[in-house]
């Protein structure tokens, strides 16, 4: 997504590790009509490219006599976010009970990637023939949603000041939770225990299933009563008020959320009532997954910084790691189409800055460490993957090969943008900043201090090491066997640099570099998120 400057630990994520379900709803609106006497009966089936292949995994209910089916079979895939999982969407009207499908008269498809599906949540896309036209007015729907919920929430709560109600002593203040229910009526789902004779009760943190808690919509209302304990079962009630988990989960260890409990019959009765106490949450922490992030709205901002350091060679001389082969691509642009083509799917508007480092520029030949390579510095965006692939080769014959090597503008120039998306106080945008480079790193002291400054914002770096030198100092800033410490001994929040030498990959499937340096990004977005206690932004069922 295009950005301005306005003024002011989970084992590895392989093929192997599915990081979760995606459950697929399909609906389908003004299909065509292949029946003579009567409407058509459209059933759905779902393809995904296997090695190049589109094979079957499942197919809905058919929807008898209707042009405008909601299928109520859903299709469930395992959703791994370092693939591209390319998906066909195919509806057909049943004219025989075959399961063959040329039997049946085909109503149009739609094809994209279960990345796109699961970054909207939910898309709504025209059906085409197969020669590529639109299939009538039909249009086809699909809705994503985490299948397996195992998001818990861990709550520690207090009172202060609440209403005295024992004749002899104080209070015996307990809580219950109450969420709706289907029938309008409120639901119990917790109740803690009883604390003895106090007004300002510290009750046991608690932890309990967000379905049982909201249903999984962290902005679905819930109600919290507080009571005083009596041993006959005839507890007097203090007070209530209503919150959600996404409001209680803006208290944080330093500052407490602080919740009037108002006893209604009271505030009617007394002109000066002002509550019956004070229910503090100290601290709210639920366990979102990456894709919970996702599908609430999280988008994922892609940066590319280009190495144009001297030491990769004159990029006309075959023997030149910018050197571009009979094929169209070199090991830069093999980087950039890994990473990105899994990338671009989280971004709405695909439209993403690319940067390099390293040359002087014309007219005045100056080194720059930071430089648009679109040459347009008001405005370094280029369109999808593609765009960036073109004005990299655009831009080769039009800078000198300079040096030296030095990340840290660059990690600078990204943090400055994630930094000002930490004021939204929201889990809105995450940054990606892939460098691809050949060589050793200059600024060694300053990049150190720049990857631990951003290692405090929405902002994950790869690297990508290209040729064949030494790339120990990489292997340093990948904080996976020790904690990366700046120059002044200040330590990384977290680990937010994934490093992978190109070499590596040379003779492997393109997909398996994707695999590797994108293998860590998801724990990197739920752990930066986690750590800031924010929840998805909007969490809502599609």
């Amino acid at each position: 997504m295009a950005y301005t400057v306005t003024p002011s630990p989970v084992g590895p994520v392989g093929s192997q590790y599915c990081v979760c379900k995606v459950e697929l709803s399909v609906c389908g609106q003004n299909l065509l009509d292949r029946d003579v006497t009567s409407k058509s009966d459209p059933f759905c089936v779902l393809f995904m490219e296997v090695n190049g292949k589109w094979v079957e995994l499942d197919r809905t209910e058919t929807a008898v006599n209707n042009l405008n089916p909601a299928f109520a079979k859903k299709f469930t895939v395992d959703y791994h976010f370092e693939e591209v999982q390319k998906l066909k969407f195919a509806l057909f009207d049943q004219d025989k009970s075959s399961m063959q499908l040329y039997e049946h008269d085909f109503l149009g498809e739609f094809s994209c990637t279960l990345g796109m599906i699961v970054s909207s949540k939910k898309i709504t896309r025209t059906l085409l023939l197969g020669n590529g036209k639109p299939a009538g007015k039909g249009m086809i729907t699909i809705a994503a949603q985490e299948l397996s919920d195992n998001r818990v929430i861990t709550l520690s709560m207090a009172g202060r000041k609440l209403d005295k109600k024992d004749l002899f002593g104080k209070s015996d203040p307990f809580l219950e939770f109450y969420k709706p229910g289907d029938d309008g009526k409120w639901m119990l789902v917790h109740r803690t225990e009883v604390i003895k004779y106090t007004l300002d009760p510290i009750w046991k943190t608690f932890t309990v299933p967000l379905v049982s808690l909201c249903d999984g919509d962290v902005e679905k209302l819930i109600k919290v009563v507080c009571y005083d304990y009596d041993s006959d079962g005839g507890h007097d009630f203090i007070g209530e008020f209503q919150t959600s988990v996404a409001r209680m989960c803006e208290a944080q260890d330093a500052f407490p959320l602080e919740l009037e409990c108002i006893n209604p019959k009271k505030q009617k009765k007394k002109k000066n009532y002002k509550n019956s106490g004070i229910i503090i949450v100290k601290s709210c922490k639920a366990n979102f997954s990456f894709l919970d992030y996702i599908l609430g709205g999280c988008q994922l901002m892609f940066t590319v910084g280009i190495d144009f350091t001297a030491s990769n060679g004159n990029p006309r001389d075959p023997t030149s790691l910018h050197y571009i082969n009979p094929m169209g691509t070199n090991e830069y642009l093999s980087a950039i189409w890994a990473v990105g083509q899994i990338i671009q799917d989280y971004d709405s508007d695909k439209m993403f800055p690319a940067l390099g480092f390293g040359a002087q520029l014309p007219p005045d030949w100056k080194v720059s460490h930071e430089f648009a390579i679109n040459f347009n510095p008001t405005n370094p965006f280029c369109s999808g993957v593609e765009g960036i692939v073109q004005a990299y080769s655009a831009c080769l014959p039009h800078i000198r090969f300079y040096g030296p090597t030095n990340f840290s503008p660059i990690i600078n120039h990204v943090a400055r943008f994630a930094a000002q998306a930490t004021q939204q106080e929201a889990a809105s945008q995450y940054f990606i900043l892939l460098i691809i480079t050949d060589g050793v790193i200059s600024d060694m002291d300053e990049t150190r201090h720049a990857v631990v400054q951003a290692s405090k914002l929405p902002m994950s770096i790869i690297i990508v090491g290209v040729g064949n030198a030494d790339f120990a100092a990489m292997e340093f800033l990948d904080g996976d066997s020790r904690v990366l410490r700046s120059h002044t001994g200040e330590e990384a929040v977290r680990d937010i640099v994934q490093f992978v030498p190109f070499r590596d990959f040379r003779n492997a499937p393109k997909e398996t570099l994707a695999k590797a340096v994108l293998a860590e990004l998801p724990q990197q977005v739920v752990q930066y998120f986690k750590h800031r206690n924010l929840p998805p932004i909007n969490s809502e069922p599609a």
